[in-house]
């Protein structure tokens, strides 16, 4: 299991943290942002494969922002993967 630590863009939160093994993604935090959503997503997305959550979560945006900390998520788990098999 590898971890990593994505700075976010366009969000309130700051960092995403997470543990990838393999393509599944584990123990995401976030540093920064609404507390009760961003406690909820961690449990939500627990044990799905970077896929998952990309294809849940990667067009999700707050209020007119085009992005949002869900979709940050997303981004971080790719952007994780991509590091762990280049």
């Amino acid at each position: 299991m590898k971890h990593f630590d994505y700075l976010t863009e366009g969000t309130c939160s700051q960092v995403i943290s997470l543990d990838l093994d393999g393509d599944t993604v584990h123990n995401v935090k976030f540093f920064g942002g609404c507390p009760g959503n961003l406690t909820a997503i961690p449990i939500l997305v627990e044990g799905m494969t970077v896929e998952e959550i990309e294809s849940k979560l990667g067009a999700v945006t707050c209020g007119s922002k085009p992005t949002s900390c869900a979709g940050q998520l997303a981004k971080a788990c790719r952007a994780a993967y991509n590091a762990a098999h280049a």
